[in-house]
Parts: C-alpha cells; sequence; structure tokens
C-alpha cells in the first residue's frame, strides 16, 4: 500500500505508471488544484490548446498515430460542451482516448451552482464509457479502467470525472501500470472451415473491410486472403490504410451518405467477407437489404456489436483479423477446386492489368502535366509527391480535394494516412499537431478545406507555442464544396430532376485571409493561386524549421 497523499497527486503518478507523456487540455478554476501538481511530474507535458474542439482533435491524432490511448483535460460542462463534436468523431472513429473533466464537487451536488452539469450524462453519447470518481480511494482503480477500456477493442473514448474536493482527499492506493488485454483470439477450426465452405465457391467476390484491419495489424493478411480469392476489396467506415492504396484489388472506398451507391457495388456479389468493419452506414435511403439474395455472407471482427448490425449475415466470427484471415485463406485454398482457383488468379490477373493501364495513364497525364489555371488540387498532389519523404505522415480532412490530392500522394504503408471520420469537421489541423507530436521525426502534412479549417484553426497556435512542426494545407474553394454534392446527390436520390438550390454555401463573402490568419498566431503562410507558384511554394514549406501553412486557392480563378 502507497503512503497517504492526495488524490491529486496520485493521479499524477498514475499517468506516470501507465508512461503516459502528454496531457492535452485547456484548463479551468475547478482543475488547478491537480494541474499546480504536473510541477512535481516533469515528465508529463501539459500540451495547452486555447478550444476544447482542438484538445480532442490533437488527442485524436496522437492517439491515431500512436495506436495507444492518449490523456487529455476538458473543463467542467461547458468545456466537455465544446468538445462533444469532436469526441462524436472519436467515438465513430475508434480513437482510444481517455478524458478528464473537473468539476466544484460532490458537496454542491444540491446546489445547482455555477456551470454545474450532468457530465456522465453529457458524455455517454459520445464515450464508450463514462463515470465520476466518488471516493478518493478508488480513484487509481478507476483511471485504470478508463485506459483499459480505451485501449480495448473496439477502442474509444471514455471520460472521467474528478470532482475537486474527491480530489483534495486522502488516498493510499498503489499507483501501478494498467493491465490490457491480449485479443489475439481465433475462431475454432470447425468455424473456419464452414466460413471456407460458405466462401470458396464465390464467383463474383467481394471483401467489405474497414479500420478493425488496421487496429489489429492485418493489413498483409487481408491482401493474402483478397489475391487467394480474386476478390475486389472496398472500404467501409474506412480511414486508415487497410490495404495498400496501389493494391490491384482495392477498389475504392464505398461512402457514408447514399446506400444505393454502394448497393450497386455490393448487390452483385454472390460472396462477402466483411472484415474490421460494419455494413451499411449511410443516411440515405434506408435499405431493407443490399447482399443478393444468394450471396453467401462471412463476418469477421473483434468488435461483437459490429457483426450483423444492419443486415444479417450467414457466420459471424467474433475474431482478431490477423490471427483468423491466415487460418481462413488455408481453408480456403484446402476448398477451392482447380477451378475455382484458376477463377481467383484470373481475376486477380485482370484486375493487376487494369491496374497497370492506370498507372499508365496517369503517367502520361503527369508528363502531360495537369495543372490548369484555376489551379486544381491534383497538381498540388502531383507536385507535392515529387518532393516528399518516402515516411511522410498525412493527415486528410481534404474531402471534396482528396481525390486529387491522392491520386499523387502516398496511401500504401499503414500509419502513414489518416483520413477524417465522424462526419464532424475540423481535426484536420489539430490532427496533423497530434500525429507530429507523436512522429517528431517524420515530415506530417493535415490537409484540411476553408470551411474545415475554421473550426479549429485555433491548433496553429498550439503548433507555434510548442514547435510542433507539422505542416497545413488549406484547400481552399471558397466553398462548403461537400454540401453542393450532397445536395445534388439527395435530389436525385428521392428523383426530383432539376431542382436548383444553390444553398447558403459560399465563404467568399467576406473572404477569409487565411495567410493573416495564420501569422497572427504566429504560424508563417502563403498563398498559392497560380499553377507556377505551387512548387516554389511547397519547397519553402517543407524547408521551414517550424510549422508552415499553405492557403490553396482551387477551382476558381484568383
Amino acid at each position: 500500500m502507497a503512503g497517504s497523499r492526495p488524490a491529486r497527486v496520485a493521479i499524477h503518478e498514475q499517468f506516470r505508471a501507465d508512461g503516459v507523456q502528454y496531457m492535452f487540455g485547456n484548463p479551468g478554476t475547478v482543475e488547478q488544484g491537480f494541474l499546480d501538481e504536473l510541477r512535481e511530474f516533469p515528465d508529463l507535458q501539459y500540451v495547452l490548446a486555447l478550444q476544447e474542439a482542438v484538445v480532442v482533435g490533437i488527442a485524436d491524432g496522437y492517439a491515431r498515430a500512436t495506436r495507444k490511448p492518449a490523456l487529455l483535460q476538458l473543463h467542467s460542462g461547458v468545456g466537455l460542451g465544446n468538445g462533444i463534436g469532436m469526441l462524436y468523431q472519436a467515438m465513430r472513429g475508434h480513437a482510444p482516448l481517455v478524458c478528464i473533466v473537473g468539476e466544484s464537487g460532490l458537496a454542491y451536488d444540491s446546489m445547482d451552482a455555477q456551470m454545474a452539469a450532468d457530465l456522465v450524462g453529457m458524455a455517454k453519447p459520445v464515450t464508450k464509457w463514462a463515470t465520476r470518481v466518488v471516493d478518493p480511494q478508488s480513484t487509481l482503480r478507476v483511471l485504470r479502467r478508463a485506459f483499459k477500456v480505451a485501449g480495448t477493442p473496439p477502442y474509444g473514448p471514455v471520460l472521467v470525472v474528478l470532482p475537486a474536493d474527491v480530489m483534495d482527499q486522502e488516498t493510499t492506493e498503489d499507483a501501478v501500470p494498467t493491465s490490457y488485454l491480449t485479443t489475439t483470439s481465433v475462431p475454432d477450426a470447425a468455424s473456419v472451415e464452414q466460413a471456407a465452405a460458405l466462401l470458396a465457391p464465390a464467383r463474383h467476390p467481394l471483401i467489405l473491410a474497414g479500420d478493425g484491419v488496421h487496429f489489429s495489424g492485418a493489413q498483409g493478411e487481408l491482401a493474402e486472403f483478397a489475391e487467394a480469392w480474386g476478390a475486389t476489396v472496398w472500404g467501409a467506415d474506412w480511414a486508415e490504410v487497410n490495404l495498400p492504396a496501389s493494391h490491384p484489388l482495392f477498389g475504392g472506398q464505398l461512402g457514408h451518405m447514399f446506400g444505393e451507391a454502394s448497393a450497386k457495388v455490393i448487390n452483385p456479389a454472390d460472396g462477402v467477407l466483411i472484415v474490421g468493419t460494419y455494413t451499411l452506414n449511410e443516411v440515405y435511403p434506408l435499405l431493407d437489404g443490399v447482399f443478393a439474395p444468394d450471396a453467401k455472407v462471412v463476418h469477421v471482427d473483434l468488435d461483437s456489436g459490429a457483426i450483423a448490425k444492419n443486415f444479417p449475415v450467414d457466420l459471424g466470427l467474433l475474431a482478431d483479423p490477423k490471427a483468423t484471415l491466415p487460418r481462413l485463406t488455408e481453408a480456403l485454398r484446402r476448398r477451392q477446386t482447380g477451378e475455382q482457383k484458376a477463377d481467383a488468379a484470373g481475376r486477380l490477373t485482370n484486375a493487376t492489368q487494369q491496374r497497370k493501364i492506370a498507372e499508365l495513364e496517369k503517367a502520361a497525364l503527369d508528363i502531360a502535366g495537369v495543372g490548369h489555371d484555376p489551379l486544381c488540387a491534383e497538381l498540388f498532389g502531383w507536385e507535392l509527391a515529387k518532393h516528399l519523404p518516402t515516411d511522410a505522415v498525412l493527415f486528410d480532412e481534404a474531402l471534396t480535394s482528396s481525390p486529387g490530392l491522392f491520386r499523387h500522394l502516398p496511401a500504401d504503408v499503414p500509419g502513414q494516412w489518416h483520413q477524417t471520420r465522424g462526419g464532424s469537421l475540423g481535426v484536420g489541423i489539430p490532427g496533423a499537431v497530434g500525429a507530429k507530436l507523436a512522429h517528431p521525426e517524420r515530415e506530417v502534412i493535415g490537409f484540411t478545406g476553408d470551411g474545415g479549417s475554421m473550426y479549429t484553426v485555433q491548433a496553429l497556435w498550439t503548433a507555434a507555442r510548442y514547435g510542433i512542426a507539422a505542416k497545413f494545407v488549406i484547400c481552399n474553394n471558397g466553398r462548403y464544396k461537400l454540401l453542393d454534392l450532397n445536395i445534388e446527390e439527395y435530389w436525385k436520390t428521392v428523383h426530383v430532376e432539376h431542382h436548383e438550390f444553390p444553398g447558403p454555401f459560399d465563404l467568399d463573402h467576406p473572404a477569409i485571409d487565411f495567410v493573416k490568419l495564420a501569422e497572427s498566431l504566429a504560424v508563417p503562410a502563403v498563398r498559392v493561386e497560380k499553377p507556377e507558384q505551387v512548387a516554389p511554394a511547397i519547397t519553402r514549406m517543407l524547408a521551414h524549421n517550424g510549422p508552415f501553412l499553405i492557403d490553396l486557392v482551387i477551382g476558381r480563378t484568383a
């Protein structure tokens, strides 16, 4: 049993025992007691941000880059309220976050005091688990549980409320490392054989994969199974490198808005393997079914809630993708007839040839040049790819500009590319700050839009304050362009023709001067409006020893 000391001190001992390096936060008075104790714990650095959404976004980026629970601190009901949108993003993206929130104390519960709120109730819809410490002798075990829950698949954010009067009381709890679970579970041999028997006969096989593949580290195993089955891999709830973008069997990503578009991909399949995701998460329209009536569907995931979440499957395996896929590959090969193996090889050969043709077409386009006036995102991506270090980390919230940018930028190595997820805007800039803290030795570039950047542009100040040398690119098209595209698709979905609704989506009245805005937050910046300005701007950005921003004006004349 440890010696007696205030719980506000003991929590830092617990963070030290768990090897926590950073606490991302925006402080308030009720947290001042335990934050003041940081002076005695110099190995835990407090990273200050100017707004709570920024705090959560930086922690999200750090957690995604490290694949370990990240610690963040918010202030009472108002601070938690400001961070809830980003906590939703973290929940949908399975980011392992431990969020501690201070409050006045248990003694004030009956008083409806200033800033009083049901913090646990506020957090429950956007966290994996939320709780409140009510006994100082349980403080450290609650924190260990929080880290364990956040860091156990399916990962997600948790919240722990730390009342000030509880933190001022004594505890004798020991600070010991959190016990994490080993989740390399595999199905029994009979279930693996059943899965192989269901899938082997497919003549139009399809794989739907998501970030559970990344969290498991099963990218290579997924590729091997896809090649053995000759199956195209489509992403669903996919925001990491689960299969190299250059792999011939990578088909692209399903959407998250319009189910009819995704159904067109899925309906023709007579055999479907779902791994590390759920199907489907589209908003419009509500579909009764997306699989062909006779299709055989097998689902592998460590998330029991994801399996058969929206549509029934023939076989669900609650298992680790990395440990399970090699067994399923072996069983498939044993089950396949000579004809089935030949068909699978033919599908792989055809996909490889199609990919080579596409690469030749892209190379020819590169030679001809993709730059036009007005400037396009693809030219920027093409030019950046020529200068980018091979181990660069790219944080992608470019949304409508992403297809052009990432036609040329690499997204092949696990941990090299992270994409926004969850539907809330604003993670691009703070996410890149967090990723750079996780990988200080690597080039980290965050891409966002002019709309998304304004949710969390304060993160530039944090980058400047701590010398976090992430780079940022704002794809500035003067609009919420995604809304333009979605409203067009919506009218198609509800079968309304020639409906014109420009919407209040423009951002140029008044125009935002991103260069001056960045410079006011102590981050140097340059505006790029013409193709001939792209290469010099990229050279300047990559040569700068510190954070730097490019305002990339696209899709319009200057």
